[in-house]
């Protein structure tokens, strides 16, 4: 069951795509779009990367940060972001903590579920139902910023 509203994020700290360690204590005071995904270069991944990635100077514009987490290692996250051309970090999970602190492991991957995290460290939304090729927008939409 993953988490719910009004919880406190699980800190964390884990390298990102490109070898940057990066915590959730770093984005203190902002609003974080924290989504979980099962694996890099696969069809309904790409999608869901994709609209972030087509929606993301929307969330520049709002100083809202966008985190892309999966067990993929740094090397797989340099392919996916390269080939794609994905402005935001994913975060590599390789040993699962994140996953599993997030409650979303689907047993050697991530499940498909986004968090977004507000600017005190509480979870403000759910979803545990993605549509991949509009999350991105629907997000924005909800966030009403």
């Amino acid at each position: 069951m993953p988490l719910s509203v009004g919880d406190t994020a699980p800190s964390f700290t884990v390298k990102d795509t490109n070898g940057n360690t990066v915590s959730l204590s770093d984005f203190a005071g902002k609003t974080v779009v924290l989504y979980f995904y099962p694996k890099d270069d696969t069809p309904g991944c790409t999608k869901e990367a994709c609209g972030f990635r087509d929606a993301y100077t929307d969330y520049q514009g709002k100083d809202i940060v966008v985190l892309g987490v999966s067990m993929d290692d740094e090397a797989s996250h340099q392919q996916f972001t390269q080939k794609f051309n994905l402005p935001f970090p994913l975060l590599a999970d390789v040993n699962g903590t994140i996953t599993k602190a997030y409650d979303v492991d689907g047993g050697g991957y991530a499940k498909r579920v986004t968090y977004v995290i507000d600017g005190s460290g509480k979870i403000s939304q759910v979803y545990t139902t993605v549509k991949t090729d509009t999350h991105a927008s629907d997000i924005l939409a909800a966030l009403n910023v």
